[in-house]
């Protein structure tokens, strides 16, 4: 199977056509970083009709996703060099199991994708984990997301919370969750656990779940930086209208297994 990886902000990815799927092997296998290729997840690209793609999502323990942020910016970068007559576009529509998304590539380099609406999940729920009780923003971008508003997000025991509050029973899915620190106007430091993952340096989705979040409370303008352990997304959301998400996407290499 000839694969390719990718990752935006850190958040990587063994990225496949829909030919070279055929031939599969265990997901869990080859997202094992000490046995296998290493990945968040494994990406299924497929062309489906002019200018629109298929994207199936695996995560690291074989469940699949319904929605992927920065692998969609990965997508788009993958579909021009993978796919015949792409090379020279630059605007591609991804179908995913929950909602379509249109990717954007920029003379700079980076990849803007208009994410959709956020929708209705929970409304504000509280979560408890560890002896610890939090107050929670949830929505949906595609998949769930609880946001979780801290003073010092230094102080967020991440690896042993997240596990927990992902398997809330409020959450008969799983869901993904995400701690948040205001640092300035305009800017918010985010950390992420996520569903069938753990632990990852950056979540597309996340950030555009603690944009919509933060709006909701009032805590910044339209637009936003959000810092990631893996780097920084650039998000710029209106209450009612659509969340357009921007950064990175790096091809770290190719190979056959």
């Amino acid at each position: 199977m000839k694969f390719q990886k990718w990752n935006g902000l850190g958040n990587d990815f063994i990225f496949v056509t829909d030919r070279e799927a055929a031939d599969l092997p265990d997901v869990r296998q080859l997202c094992d970083r000490k046995k296998g290729i290493g990945a968040d997840g494994v990406i299924v690209i497929s062309a489906l009709k002019s200018g629109e793609f298929g994207m199936r999502i695996i995560n690291a323990d074989g469940s699949e996703a319904a929605m992927c942020g920065n692998a969609s910016r990965c997508a788009a970068k993958f579909i021009r060099e993978n796919f015949p007559g792409q090379s020279a576009e630059h605007t591609f529509r991804l179908k995913t199991v929950s909602r379509t998304v249109v990717t954007e590539l920029r003379p700079d380099g980076l990849v803007t994708v208009d994410m959709g609406k956020p929708a209705a999940f929970l409304g504000t729920i509280t979560l408890q984990a560890c002896g610890h009780t939090f107050q929670a923003e949830t929505c949906s971008m595609g998949n769930p997301h609880a946001v979780i508003f801290v003073e010092d997000i230094a102080r967020v025991e991440l690896e042993k919370w997240g596990p927990v509050l992902e398997h809330d029973a409020q959450f008969p899915d799983r869901c993904n969750i995400e701690f948040c620190q205001l640092l300035a106007p305009g800017k918010l430091r985010m950390r992420v656990w996520e569903r069938g993952c753990g632990v990852t340096a950056a979540c597309g989705t996340g950030s555009c779940a603690t944009m919509a979040a933060a709006r909701k409370k009032g805590l910044t303008g339209p637009e936003a930086e959000i810092c990631l352990d893996g780097g920084s997304l650039f998000i710029a959301y209106e209450p009612g209208g659509a969340v357009f998400m921007t950064g990175s996407a790096d091809k770290v290499f190719t190979g056959e297994i």
